[in-house]
């Protein structure tokens, strides 16, 4: 490491911007334009339409199918406006449910949310990587819901619905301007209309530049076996899973010393 310069090495370990230098009283321009595309990159992400085909074909290629929905929002810039509407199915979408309930140990969603990009991107990974590790365990899963327009509590109309016992949200997290494309997990267990955040358990920050697909399938294993054995979820439910080379239990902070 270079001793006069040592926030240098940090730049190696994390996307945010540290260490940028300067020209004058401004940053360089190099670190201008960056953050200008990261900027456009996040401004596109939002507005972003789901292509809920592409993402259909992607899901049948690993075997699983998958339903598409719409909420109550019809486009996206009332979407963007309207987060009440983006919380409820529109009326077809409601009546094609509301003739098929399943009774599901776990109701599969991916909504664009605010980044179409991350469901597009990662969802059939991730699921394809969660789907290998409840192979050996007998969990019954619904097809893959597409819902255009969607936001997290939408998965409790439709895990209401089908009568699942939990139900699972993938769903494109607020860009920013290291990760326009960053997928969240909301785990719900008795999902019903009109629960409240509190009631679920996320896992944000799905990606390969992030939190890995096998690693958010490992943590995500963990709350489904817990929320099942224990019957919720939510704040009363904590991840307790160790990831691999973390500290051992009992270890100070360094910072604390």
């Amino acid at each position: 490491m270079d001793e006069t310069r040592p926030w240098q090495a940090l730049r190696a370990h994390t996307a945010a911007r540290i260490a940028l230098g300067r020209r004058g009283v401004s940053v360089p321009t190099g670190a201008q334009l960056a953050f200008q595309l990261a900027h456009a990159q996040a401004r596109d992400a939002l507005h972003l339409e789901l292509d809920g085909d592409a993402l259909a074909r992607a899901l049948l290629e690993q075997g699983l199918s998958s339903v598409q929905l719409h909420s109550a929002a019809a486009t996206r810039a009332v979407y963007l406006q309207r987060p009440d509407l983006g919380r409820r199915l529109d009326d077809v979408s409601r009546a094609r449910l509301a003739a098929c309930a399943t009774g599901v140990d776990l109701a599969l969603v991916a909504a664009d949310g605010l980044s179409a990009l991350a469901v597009q991107r990662h969802a059939a990974p991730f699921l394809a990587a969660l789907r290998e590790r409840l192979a050996l365990e007998a969990w019954t899963l619904s097809p893959l819901h597409i819902v255009a327009q969607g936001r997290v509590a939408i998965g409790d109309e439709i895990g209401e619905l089908l009568q699942a016992r939990a139900v699972l949200v993938l769903i494109g997290e607020r860009p920013g301007l290291s990760s326009p494309d960053s997928l969240g997990l909301y785990l719900t267990w008795a999902p019903k209309v009109g629960l409240l955040n509190e009631r679920r358990n996320c896992i944000s920050n799905v990606r390969p530049q992030g939190l890995a697909y096998a690693q958010a399938a490992y943590r995500l294993h963990y709350l489904l076996s817990q929320a099942f054995a224990r019957q919720l979820s939510g704040v009363a439910l904590k991840d307790e899973t160790v990831a691999e080379g973390a500290a051992p239990a009992g270890t100070r902070n360094f910072l604390l010393k």
